[in-house]
């Protein structure tokens, strides 16, 4: 698979994702206000934290090991029988834990419990995320980028249509009932393009659960389960030290921002994801792993800083567009989330080197350390600067994440030097 083609197809993923993303984005700001964007925020981080343990954070994993088995049906078998038995068990426990606290959860996010019943559903429907994550990663790894995009292009437009009835009837929570059963509808859309596979057998999916697959697996697992309590729940802590400093407005004009910077970076991530995680995966020799590497920064970076400048200069354009003109404030927060974004992607086409061979302490250690500099920058730079003082913080942080990946794999991109696992 060239990066070109899945590039190509990539860009159609997401020009769907952000036109559907952007056009729910758009009716949930005309009819919640920047208060509702923040809960919408807070709910999608704590669903990505909870679809992280319901299928036991073996996305990254399978779409390595599938890769890398590829022509040995025995070890795909193992594989997958396996994979499908951990997503069963975890999304159960999950699931039950969600119906059982559904209150104490929407406390944590919402800061009430009016939106309990959101939480309990998403815990009935918690088992369809699990399997739809499982089979897409499945996809993934064995390259069938066009059923891939076919499956991701079902699931935006069913989560817009779903959005848009739902918001307009019962604002935020409809908002929030919509992402809960979007996704969840999309897995029978996944499980019927998977039935079709010339490849595919129940047999890949009754095989006895193996214990040597299952260890292999949870070194992806700790990672994944490392990104899923670092990243949202940074966020959601910002986002909560920004309502307390600056109001839920400016919390509102923050998530805005971020839904545009993940939805213009949606192509570079979809890319990573889907060429280079099973690419970097199957290399063995430390001159083609170095090869992709560069062949990443000659088309990626360019293009991240060429998007990024256009946004700036169309910042009026976009905000009035993709949202209302209440939302103006917010652009004081593009320039240096912008920033951030370049830093952030030129980082992590370093750091996806750590997850394709299974670098886990690595891992670990920068992502957790990346969080806590994030939430102490965040914390200082308000306090000092404001409401747009969390962008200051998100562009510095990444600029010393790139460094820090550069020093990591200082002698592979230097001096050519083989990389030690």
């Amino acid at each position: 698979m060239k990066l070109v083609k899945t590039t190509f197809f990539s860009a159609i993923i997401t020009l769907i994702r952000i036109a559907s993303g952007f056009v729910a984005g758009k009716a949930i700001a005309i009819f919640t206000g920047p208060a509702g964007v923040a809960l919408i925020g807070a709910f999608t981080n704590f669903i990505t934290i909870i679809l992280t343990f319901a299928n036991g954070a073996i996305n990254t994993g399978i779409v390595k090991y599938t890769a890398e088995y590829n022509d040995n049906e025995d070890k795909l078998k193992s594989l997958f029988s396996t994979a499908l038995k951990i997503s069963l068990y975890c999304s159960a426990v999950i699931g039950l834990l969600l119906l059982v606290f559904g209150s104490y959860f929407s406390k944590w996010i919402f800061t009430s419990d009016i939106f309990a019943n959101p939480v309990r559903i998403l815990g009935l429907t918690i088992v369809l995320y699990a399997l739809n994550s499982l089979l897409i990663s499945i996809l993934n790894g064995k390259g069938q980028i066009k059923t891939y995009t076919i499956v991701n292009t079902a699931g935006s437009l069913i989560g817009l249509v779903f959005t848009i009835i739902l918001v307009y009837f019962y604002k935020i929570e409809g908002a929030l009932y919509a992402l809960v059963l979007a996704q969840s509808i999309v897995f029978f859309v996944t499980a019927t393009l998977i039935l079709k596979s010339p490849w595919f057998s129940w047999d890949y999916f009754k095989q006895a659960y193996n214990k040597e697959m299952a260890i292999n697996l949870s070194h992806y697992s700790l990672m994944a389960i490392v990104t899923a309590l670092t990243v949202p729940v940074s966020q959601i802590i910002l986002r909560n030290m920004l309502i307390v400093k600056t109001g839920m407005n400016s919390a509102g004009y923050w998530q805005g921002m971020m839904r545009i910077s993940d939805g213009y970076l949606m192509l570079i991530t979809t890319s990573l994801s889907t060429y280079y995680l099973p690419k970097l995966s199957s290399l063995k020799e430390n001159r083609e792993l170095r090869k992709e590497i560069f062949q990443g920064y000659k088309i990626i970076v360019p293009l991240v800083f060429l998007t990024s400048v256009i946004i700036y200069l169309l910042r009026f354009f976009i905000i009035k567009t993709l949202y209302t003109e209440s939302f103006l404030s917010m652009e004081r927060l593009f320039l240096w989330q912008l920033i951030g974004d370049c830093f952030k992607i030129a980082a992590w086409i370093l750091a996806y080197l750590m997850l394709a061979k299974a670098m886990t302490k690595l891992f670990v250690i920068t992502e957790i350390l990346s969080s806590i500099s994030y939430i102490g920058l965040g914390y200082l730079l308000v306090f000092k600067y404001g409401f747009y003082g969390i962008t200051i913080a998100f562009a510095l942080n990444y600029m010393f994440y790139f460094f820090i990946m550069i020093f990591i794999f200082r002698k592979l991109i230097f001096q050519n030097q083989t990389l030690r696992l």
